[in-house]
């Protein structure tokens, strides 16, 4: 019966085989009738390109970097810049991905663009993670290609590491590691990369992952982490960090499920989970999965957010949810600031205390100089609705007390500016440095029609007081609806690939 049910089953790969080979080649034709190569071809064009690229070029742009969106965000371990790379450009009609590279100073707010020979091709919904050795590097895994006419689409495996120091661009060659796709996430665990879920998509079928794979920068090798626990459902697009004790926090993403012949539902995940490693593991390959019941004031199931660690606190921005009646599906998008305290397990939303001007100053209690004024506070309000909650890792129950909230006296401040949050968004790219929220980009949807953003802005997060616009919002790109064939030529700079 063994050796049965063994022939099946190389039976129906080498049927698979077949027909992903004819689809191939039905393909192939199709592409030729339009004019179009096949996806290898292109990406065998860029690399070779690449591999003729014989020295490092940098230029200072006058502006910010084109519209773009799913592009990865990081400050330097060492210097006052960010670190952008590439990212996608959709007009309504067709597609740009980008392997563009550029650095933001930020003393000087400059953006540099940078040509540097042998980089990574074209992708789009990868992971950059920055780790402090060798005088900082950027560490680039998967991701997405797709070709002007999202015809075709190619998902990566491949792992890159650039010297920020000498601006070198290294292929890691490491078997073991994730099977292509592009929606995971990465993040800096020690001296380990952890890498969780994501999707993979041939246009035939979609695929989504739950799986755990660990990259150690010591030895350079790819191991697949097995945790004990029950895991999360496959997803992508979800929110992951890295704690300062060594443990990773995973909530929310997205995932589609086959509801009836041809239909799929999509889902919005709002579970949190806990992924600890094993006491007393020397190789960090032990892990153990257990659930996380946040308390305080929760935004809701939302797609899209973006998330960022300072301390003990996440910050997380923006996100989508969707609004069905009978008549219709819509999407509302978000522009609040939410921060998740990962000591207590406690949700709140940010307030931002805004400017304070004509202050009134505030005399301490039982000072002997009645005209001590109190110091400005520092920190926001934070709304918190506080409840009792358990973390379920069979380690602790965390409780906390009544709820609690920060109010203005009305006579403090004679006057108060209501501080603005950038646009509402999906997937925008944060980064901190010095303290500072640096936002970028993303993706508002006004009906049928779909913004790349390219505007840029700062939040103090010691102060939380106002965010700071370093590049405005502006709603007008172009945008060429399916049934037309012309488009704004003043906008085109926007989709071409800069050159220097």
């Amino acid at each position: 019966m063994g050796k049965k049910q063994k022939k099946t089953g190389k039976g129906a790969e080498k049927t698979a085989a077949k027909t992903d080979k004819k689809l191939s080649q039905k393909l192939k034709k199709q592409l030729a009738a339009s004019g179009e190569d096949d996806i290898e071809t292109i990406l065998a064009q860029i690399e070779k390109e690449e591999q003729e690229r014989c020295k490092v070029v940098e230029k200072i742009i006058g502006t910010s970097p084109t519209r773009r969106a799913f592009c990865s965000l990081n400050s330097h371990p060492y210097r006052e810049e960010l670190i952008m790379f590439g990212g996608e450009y959709h007009n309504g009609h067709e597609t740009w991905v980008y392997k563009d590279l550029f650095i933001y100073k930020i003393t000087t707010d400059e953006w540099i663009f940078l040509k540097i020979p042998g980089g990574p091709p074209p992708r789009t919904s990868h992971q950059a993670v920055v780790v402090p050795s060798n005088k900082g590097e950027l560490w680039i895994f998967g991701g997405e290609f797709t070709t002007k006419s999202e015809s075709q689409f190619y998902h990566y495996r491949d792992l890159w590491v650039l010297q920020l120091d000498t601006k070198q661009w290294t292929q890691i060659k490491a078997s073991g590691g994730p099977s292509a796709r592009s929606g995971h996430r990465m993040v800096l665990c020690k001296r380990q990369l952890i890498v969780f879920g994501g999707y993979h998509d041939n246009l035939q079928d979609c695929k989504y992952f739950n799986d755990v794979y660990a990259f150690n920068l010591d030895d350079r090798t790819w191991k697949k982490i097995e945790p004990i626990g029950t895991p999360p459902l496959p997803r992508s697009g979800c929110q992951m960090v890295a704690t300062p004790e060594g443990k990773i926090i995973i909530w929310g993403g997205y995932s589609k499920n086959k509801a009836k012949r041809d239909m799929e539902i999509g889902i919005c995940h709002t579970d949190m989970f806990l992924l600890s490693p094993e006491k007393g593991d020397s190789m960090g390959l032990k892990w153990k999965w257990s659930t996380i019941k946040p308390g305080g004031i929760k935004c809701g199931p939302r797609s899209g957010v973006s998330a960022i660690l300072w301390g003990n606190k996440v910050f997380t921005f923006g996100g989508s949810s969707d609004h069905e009646t009978e008549e219709e599906l819509t999407a509302e998008f978000h522009n609040e600031l939410y921060t998740f305290d990962i000591q207590r397990n406690v949700w709140s939303e940010v307030i931002l205390t805004g400017k304070k001007e004509n202050a009134k100053p505030r005399r301490r209690k039982g000072s002997a100089n009645e005209d001590e004024s109190v110091e400005e506070e520092s920190s926001s309000s934070l709304v918190s609705e506080m409840e009792e909650q358990v973390v379920e890792d069979g380690v602790f129950t965390l409780r906390v007390g009544a709820t609690s909230s920060h109010a203005t006296s009305s006579n403090e401040f004679q006057e108060k500016i209501v501080p603005q949050h950038p646009h509402p968004r999906i997937n925008a790219s944060l980064a901190i440095k010095n303290s500072k929220l640096y936002l970028y980009g993303g993706i508002y949807e006004d009906g049928d029609i779909q913004h790349t953003l390219r505007d840029f802005h700062v939040l103090d997060l010691h102060k939380l007081d106002e965010w700071k616009t370093l590049i405005s919002c502006e709603l007008n790109q172009e945008w060429i609806a399916s049934s037309s064939e012309s488009s704004d030529s003043d906008t085109s700079t926007d989709i071409e690939e800069m050159e220097v």
